[in-house]
């Protein structure tokens, strides 16, 4: 049974900016409304967010509903797949925990935005795997996937050409393990950017100048493609303020 997502391909200008989670550190409360969840209050100031619990627990589909519920029309929820499919399996024999996986996420609804699928450091690229995973995933879901790799054999051709063969775009990761690494491939009607914090990974913010490279290439992807940016660098809620500058960036030059 197919599952449908909610984006597609063809630019919208409509950028899709959030953080990993939404955790509201004490210092930066005073930038959100006072009354609600945190999801409702982080809601009000950001159109998406990227679900990482998912990575480690499966949540109720009634707790994604409730999710979707508690924001507004607009905004969306991209899902990061379940360690036991990318981590413990390594894309291998993953039908039942993503079959799980997506009983529980489609309950977001039409505010479902992509899957992430994160992949260990150490799982190298394999055609065969790769393919009967992709597969697999596409006769359940028929939406946007982004795809982050984080060994090197995962920017060669072969591997760029199978992904976008199952139309799943290939993450641009800061910091990068290789170069290709830091620019959006395979599939090209999804742009997905996670911003993990450099050179201290989850840790340190990011610069003016680094916010409005990033805000010219989001604006130049969004002309031909459904573009995402989320910011990881969480660990002392440098995301937070990241993510609301380059919004405001944003909006100043649309």
């Amino acid at each position: 049974m197919a599952r449908d997502g909610t984006e597609r391909s063809g630019g919208s200008g409509v950028l899709h900016i959030g953080c990993a989670g939404w955790s509201l550190p004490r210092e930066h409360a005073g930038r959100f409304p006072a009354g609600g969840t945190h999801l409702s209050r982080y809601s009000a100031c950001y159109p998406a967010v990227e679900i990482n619990s998912s990575f480690y627990r499966p949540h109720r589909p009634s707790t994604y509903a409730r999710w979707a519920e508690s924001v507004p029309e607009g905004f969306r929820f991209a899902v990061k797949a379940p360690k036991v499919i990318t981590h413990e399996r390594r894309l291998v024999d993953a039908g039942e925990p993503l079959e799980g996986f997506l009983e529980e996420a489609t309950q977001l609804g039409a505010k479902l935005g992509p899957l992430l699928v994160q992949l260990p450091p150490s799982l190298r690229f394999s055609a065969e795997s790769a393919k009967e995973f992709f597969a697999e995933l596409r006769s359940r879901f028929d939406g946007d996937v982004a795809l982050e790799p984080r060994h090197a054999t995962w920017f060669e051709p072969a591997a760029e050409r199978l992904i976008a063969r199952y139309r799943v775009a290939r993450v641009a990761a800061d910091p990068a393990v290789v170069p290709a690494a830091g620019e959006p491939g395979g599939w090209d009607g999804l742009v997905y950017y996670r911003m993990h914090g450099a050179p201290k990974v989850y840790y340190s913010t990011y610069s003016d100048d680094d916010l409005e490279r990033l805000a010219d290439s989001l604006k130049a992807a969004a002309r031909s493609a459904v573009v995402w940016c989320i910011f990881d660098n969480t660990a002392e809620g440098a995301a937070i303020v990241n993510a609301l500058d380059l919004l405001g960036r944003i909006a100043e030059t649309s």
